[in-house]
């Protein structure tokens, strides 16, 4: 397919896809106060008239948003990304889409405070579940170099190109391809010239050139296309992307993610070494290349540094934490928190119930009866070092394939609906690490329907179920449990 041919390949969009995939590209340089906006959005509003007062509101959210570290106010707009809140550039600053989207998602949430710290648990988990029920993996492309962001339920199809990687649905409606051209093959003029050619059927309704950048959306007939570009000392590198205008509701925030996602030329330093392609540029890629899927960095499911709890628990009833049984070998005395624990019951099906004296508002999720289906996405939620952590994974028999960190062991693991899939049965002792995180590995769980058994025998009644539902209502009731 020639670059500036995408009107020809069926590179279909939505209306609203267009402005949204625009914004992304805008992110390449300084962000304005009020956020880069999407323009499928209306203009951004004009900025008070001086002396105009200021918005309390706005102000309150606003000091709230950025007493958190940077790479929490981006994980916090990532999440609202994929909860469909927010269309502008993951770039932790603050302004009035943010402030709107966070107020959106509070409202959906039930008036809960998206930047207290279990509201921010709560909205993290949300946008996990999303994240991974799109199956949405960012990771180095070996055709390009390049770090794409694919969501690979949707995108199904893979095939390698002389210059890039194509990915597809089954039914050829969404397409995302990756390009890259070594230094003196393509320069961004050209590439901005072929892609704003006229041509038949086709309407350029945005184009930027900036450079080291260049975004060019198109209306196609049925759809839309979107082309971008970026130039660096090893060439050009950028990716197309299209899809049919019907599935935008599906697909508008997929759009935003893969542009968030996308960096042209990644820290090799800063990449895992399985990651990186072999050789010195794309042409020189293994055959049927299969890029690694890395942690869901802005999801915060791999902390770089241990988390303190030796293991997780959830609070099911007044003073009643369950966990899985192996949390606490050879643990003496455990803890929440500061609160001493006992362990009040444990079974051969590896869990246990402790007693903890003014434990966390208790929830009991719903518990899932019907088995859990091959590679179906799941969520589990497990302490870190800056409150509950969201690690998207997928279902394989008995077990649980997610980036856990160590201290996961007794993690809720549940569906994309908030329904209790299991409990982490076990953590290794010394699990791999790839360039200090702990990639996804394979751990096994402890299934609901022993859990269910076990409740009952220890005379455990149902809680009600949470509001608002989903894996981010079951956050609250996580627990790190340590041992002495």
């Amino acid at each position: 397919m020639d670059t500036g041919d995408a009107s020809r390949c069926r590179f279909p969009g939505a209306r609203r896809a267009t402005a949204v995939a625009i914004l992304i590209a805008l992110g390449t340089g300084p962000v304005a106060a009020q956020d880069r906006p999407a323009p499928a959005r209306a203009a951004p509003r004009p900025a008070p008239a001086a002396g105009a007062p200021a918005d309390p509101a706005f102000e309150a959210m606003k000091a709230g948003f950025e007493a958190l570290p940077e790479a929490d106010r981006k994980a916090l707009q990532d999440a609202l990304v994929w909860t469909g809140d927010f269309n502008a550039v993951v770039s932790g600053a603050f302004g009035r889409r943010t402030f709107e989207a966070l107020n959106a998602y509070g409202a959906r949430a039930g008036g809960a405070d998206p930047l207290d710290p279990r509201g921010r648990a709560a909205l993290l988990a949300a946008g996990a579940a999303a994240r991974n029920a799109a199956r949405f993996r960012a990771a180095v492309d070996p055709g390009t170099g390049a770090v794409m962001g694919v969501p690979e339920r949707l995108l199904a199809k893979r095939t390698a190109l002389p210059s890039g990687t194509r990915w597809q649905s089954q039914d050829g409606r969404v397409t995302l391809e990756s390009r890259a051209f070594p230094p003196g093959a393509e320069s961004l003029d050209a590439l901005f010239e072929k892609a704003t050619a006229p041509l038949p059927g086709r309407k350029v309704t945005y184009k930027l050139r900036r450079p080291d950048t260049v975004v060019v959306t198109a209306e196609t007939g049925p759809g839309l296309s979107y082309i971008r570009y970026a130039s660096g000392p090893e060439g050009v590198r950028g990716f197309l992307l299209g899809y049919d205008r019907a599935l935008a509701p599906e697909v508008d925030r997929l759009v935003i993610a893969v542009a968030n996602a996308f960096v042209p030329f990644p820290d090799p330093a800063a990449v895992p070494a399985a990651q990186l392609p072999s050789g010195p540029g794309p042409a020189t890629r293994a055959a049927n290349p299969a890029p690694q899927p890395q942690a869901a960095a802005p999801l915060r499911p791999a902390s770089l540094s241990p988390a303190p709890a030796t293991g997780a628990g959830l609070a099911v009833a007044p003073g009643r934490v369950l966990t899985a049984a192996a949390v606490l070998e050879g643990c003496a005395q455990p803890r929440v928190g500061a609160t001493p624990a006992r362990v009040l019951a444990t079974d051969p099906a590896g869990l246990a119930l402790l007693d903890v004296p003014g434990a966390p508002a208790p929830l009991r999720p719903a518990i899932r009866t019907e088995p859990v289906g091959a590679e179906e996405s799941v969520i589990a939620l497990a302490p870190g070092p800056d409150g509950v952590q969201a690690a998207p994974g997928e279902a394989r028999g008995g077990d649980v394939i997610a980036a856990l960190q160590p201290g996961s062991g007794g993690a809720p693991v549940l569906d994309r609906s908030g329904v209790l899939v299991g409990l982490v049965a076990r953590y290794p002792a010394a699990p791999r690490r790839v360039a200090g995180v702990v990639p996804p590995a394979r751990l096994p769980i402890v299934p609901a329907r022993a859990i269910t058994a076990f409740l009952a025998a220890q005379g455990v009644a149902p809680a009600p179920p949470p509001p608002g539902g989903g894996p981010g209502a079951v956050a609250p009731a996580v627990v790190g449990i340590t041992c002495r």
